[in-house]
């Protein structure tokens, strides 16, 4: 497997990314190449940091990032030597067969769409966040690539969802929700209403509407939502997670009680912290695109950026883009009704 790494996306880059890639080098010997794209200085003396003397690795110089700041679009066509746009001509050529970014999101999201075109019946890309409840994981999707979204994108939202869930995490017959405001089918907006139509006649499990109190609950494997909608719930549960272990960090050591019973539940904690941890998941994939692409968190921390990797492994092994144009052409009867 060869892989392109966006060295410069992210918060902590090029430290964080570097060191998660060597982690990953350590973790995944079937990664044949994996190629650090940015500045080759800065990259090379964080390499040197780390100890990090490895063959696989294979560097590429740019001059150019993209910042927060920037335009998405123009963050591609004003920067073509940027690390993400960098990173994307190696997987468009033939040189690496994924891209792993940290980056601008939307530039991400640009640079792959325009330079690697969308998949055969695909009609925009889709972020697939992995997120746990109790006993299960589940796909949200979209969570954040599309936020003007019709009712043919989030039917193949559905598509797409179902099928990482199938193959990638692992789930047999995947059950698929459509997030609105009720469980009945006239409730919700006009892009609800008309999508449950659609999902209702396609070959999925669509187990029909999912509201907010149910998105925990283990209910459904798949939720599809716009990506205005996905990103608020994201972002929401991710804070949502952090505040609450502050809380129960401050109020466990008010007293000195309170800090014994702490310390008896601290394997209980930990195994919480780890499924709620965003790190444990380290990537979302963006589906639709004619390549794989894994966007990780602006934040990532070499944990993250290993695990992103990782993801990038599993949709290459699972040969996610070919098992999405199989299903869509044979949904393309609801393609054409929508």
């Amino acid at each position: 497997m060869k892989i392109a790494v966006d060295a410069m996306g992210g918060d902590y880059a090029p430290s964080a990314v570097v060191e998660g890639a060597v982690q990953a080098l350590r973790h995944y010997k079937d990664i044949e190449e994996l190629f650090l794209v940015g500045d080759e200085g800065a990259v090379r003396a964080e390499c040197k940091r780390h100890g990090a003397i490895d063959p696989r690795i294979t560097f590429v110089h740019t001059t150019q990032i993209v910042e927060m700041s920037d335009a998405a679009v123009d963050g591609v066509r004003k920067k073509k030597d940027s690390s993400v746009s960098r990173a994307v001509d190696l997987v468009k050529n033939g040189s690496a067969q994924a891209i792993v970014s940290a980056g601008h999101t939307g530039a991400a999201v640009a640079a792959t769409t325009i330079k690697l075109r969308m998949l055969e019946g695909i009609e925009r890309p889709g972020i697939a966040t992995v997120m746990p409840t109790e006993h299960n994981l589940f796909v949200l999707i979209d969570a954040g690539a599309n936020i003007d979204a019709k009712p043919i994108h989030l039917l193949q939202y559905g598509i797409m969802g179902s099928l990482y869930s199938r193959h990638v995490l692992g789930y047999e017959n995947p059950r698929v929700g459509l997030m609105s405001i009720g469980e009945e089918d006239m409730k919700g907006n006009d892009l609800t209403k008309e999508t449950f139509k659609l999902l209702e006649r396609s070959n999925l499990n669509f187990v029909g509407n999912v509201e907010g109190n149910d998105v925990f609950k283990g209910k459904v494997e798949v939720i599809v939502c716009d990506g205005f909608v996905g990103n608020v719930m994201l972002k929401t549960a991710e804070s949502l997670a952090d505040a609450l272990f502050r809380w129960l960090k401050t109020e466990l050591t008010s007293t000195p009680l309170r800090k014994a019973g702490g310390m008896l539940l601290q394997n209980a904690f930990r195994t919480i912290r780890r499924k709620t941890d965003a790190s444990e998941y380290g990537g979302a994939p963006l589906l639709g695109i004619n390549g794989v692409c894994i966007i990780g968190h602006g934040s990532s921390s070499p944990k993250a950026v290993c695990n992103a990797i990782r993801v990038a492994r599993e949709s290459i092994a699972n040969q996610l883009t070919h098992h999405i144009v199989q299903e869509v052409r044979i949904n393309s009867h609801l393609t054409q009704a929508a």
